[in-house]
Order: structure tokens, then C-alpha cells, then sequence
């Protein structure tokens, strides 16, 4: 007789699962896998509300309502044909130290990056984004930034571990180059002066179609290698309430999605989420936009690498 844990399908919620369900591996550079998934479960560099610690778990918990769907739509491929996922878990580091959580995600990332998988962070608060951009720089040297958020994180004051400070310090230790770069969202206040990322604030986003800002972002980044990182209050908070510091105003979860959806064929070489604090949203809204839009990153990124067929 087939018992019903043999039958997967039916038990979505059963056993221990990582992210799409996918089974746990604690030493992901021996598997064959095209992406590895690490959870960052780190939020002392936060300056607002905390709680972004517990956001790669909300995100995994979330992602069992994308893993019965073989095909996505609007996808023409079953994404487990094309490439295969492993997830590590989190990150393990010294509870409370900020340093050493910085020097194991660097050299975790290098190591990763260096046996030629690519890498899908969750977070965790956006200043995770600055030691895994040290990781891919040492494979990839300078790339190009597109950086979906609220605010612009290019801010001069603050502390060595402060996470609206990752893109002021990026451009100086030379990781990223803004010439090519690109930030979706912006609804906070910035310095205009000497910025040099391209910005297409929020109420712009808003009144343009998807197809024209794929297009932009396209002429910015060319053909360089392209690192997406993704902080969820980009999204209006009706949409992700879930994070530590809301700004009214944002995009939709349908926009964002048709954005990253359009990076189809680009030189995506590294991906995260981040800023998804589960505590502020009782019915999950967040996590899901959170784990939905890593899917699209990784349909995103077959394509680029011609592992899968393109979308129409």
C-alpha cells in the first residue's frame, strides 16, 4: 500500500523542506547544482524595524505554495528540467557578531561562485548584499547593479555595518560600476550630486509600462555581468507590509515581476531578496512576493545562460 508521505504532491506542508521544497544539503559544492540557495539570517545592521532575521525562513515556509506548479506560467519551461537547485540552509555565524558574519558570507560566496554555481540569497537586511558583491567580484571583477528598493543605500553616514551605506562603499572598493547601474523604486530622499546610478524613482515606475523600463534597464547595463539584488519594501506596502522600513507609494508585485521577468537573456551572475521581517505581516503576503520573485530571478537566469527557451 502507498503511504501518503510517498505521495509529495498531496503533503506540501509535511516534513522539513528548503526552499521549493527542495531537500537541504549542508555541503552544496559537492552536489551537481546549478544555483545554490543560502539563507542570511542577519539583521544587526538594521536601522529601522527589526526582524529580517527571520526572513529566509518565512520565505521557504512561503515557497510551498510555488512548488506544485511544474510549469510556471507565464514560463514555457519546467524549471527542474533546466537546472537544478540545492538548498544549504543558513548560514551559520557567531550570534551577535557582525564581523564574522561578513567574512563566512564572503568567503561562503567566493567559494560557490568559484566552482562556477550561481548563487540566490535571501535575507536577512540588504547590507548582506555588500560581502556577496565582494564574493562575485573576485570571479566576475566589476559589474553592473540593478538594485530594486525604496531608497538608494548609497548614503555616507552611518556605521562600518549599516545597511543604506552597501552603495556608497561598492563604487569605492570598486565592485560595482555605476555608469551601468540602475535603481528601481526610489522613494526616499537621496544626494542627486555625484549619485551616479541611473534612477527611476517610484511615482516614474509607476507611470511607465514594464517593456519601458526593461528597456532602460537593458541601455544602462549592456552586456556587462549583472548582479540583481532585490530589497522587498521596493514594493508597495499594500503588497509587502512585511519589512522593516515601509514607504508608501511603491511598485506593484504584478510590475515587479514583468521587470525581472524581462532580464530573460541578460548576464545575470548573482541574485538575492531581501528585507522580508515576517513579524510585521500575519498572513504571509510578504514571504510570498519574496520567494515568487526568487522564482522568476532563477527563470531569468536559465534563459541567460541558455539552459532553458526563451519567453515570448
Amino acid at each position: 500500500m502507498t503511504t501518503f508521505a510517498e505521495k509529495p504532491d498531496y503533503s506540501l506542508y509535511s516534513n522539513a523542506f528548503g526552499y521549493l521544497r527542495q531537500p537541504l544539503d549542508f555541503k552544496p559544492l559537492a552536489s551537481n547544482a546549478d544555483v545554490v540557495v543560502i539563507g542570511l539570517p542577519f539583521d544587526m545592521a538594521t536601522t529601522g524595524r527589526s526582524g529580517g532575521r527571520m526572513g529566509p525562513d518565512a520565505i521557504r515556509r512561503a515557497s510551498v505554495n510555488l512548488a506544485w506548479e511544474d510549469t510556471r506560467w507565464p514560463w514555457h519551461f519546467k524549471l527542474s528540467d533546466s537546472i537544478s537547485i540545492v538548498d544549504a540552509g543558513d548560514l551559520v555565524f557567531d550570534c551577535g557578531d557582525q564581523a564574522d558574519f561578513t567574512g563566512r558570507l564572503e568567503a561562503f560566496a567566493t567559494k560557490v561562485v568559484e566552482s562556477d554555481k550561481a548563487l540566490l540569497s535571501f535575507g536577512g537586511d540588504h547590507f548582506v548584499t555588500l560581502p556577496l558583491l565582494r564574493a562575485h567580484h573576485k570571479k566576475y571583477g566589476k559589474m553592473a547593479l540593478l538594485h530594486f528598493d525604496a531608497h538608494t543605500d548609497t548614503y555616507s553616514q552611518g556605521s562600518k555595518y549599516d545597511h543604506g551605506t552597501m552603495f556608497y562603499h561598492a563604487p569605492k572598493e570598486g565592485l560595482i560600476d555605476v555608469e551601468h547601474s540602475i535603481q528601481i523604486g526610489i522613494r526616499t530622499e537621496y544626494e542627486q550630486q555625484g549619485h551616479g546610478f541611473d534612477v527611476v524613482d517610484a511615482a516614474t515606475a509607476n507611470e511607465m509600462t514594464a517593456d519601458a523600463i526593461i528597456e532602460r534597464i537593458k541601455q544602462r547595463v549592456g552586456d556587462l555581468p549583472l548582479y540583481v539584488t532585490f530589497d522587498i519594501d521596493c514594493l508597495d506596502p499594500a503588497f509587502a507590509p512585511g519589512t522593516g522600513t515601509p514607504v508608501c507609494g511603491g511598485l506593484t508585485s504584478d510590475k515587479a515581476m514583468k521587470i525581472i521577468r524581462g532580464l530573460q537573456g541578460m548576464n545575470i551572475v548573482g541574485m538575492d531578496v531581501v528585507e522580508v521581517a515576517p513579524s510585521y505581516d500575519h498572513a504571509d503576503i510578504t514571504a510570498l512576493a519574496g520567494a515568487t520573485l526568487g522564482l522568476e530571478m532563477l527563470h531569468s537566469w536559465a534563459v541567460g545562460k541558455k539552459l532553458a527557451p526563451a519567453k515570448d
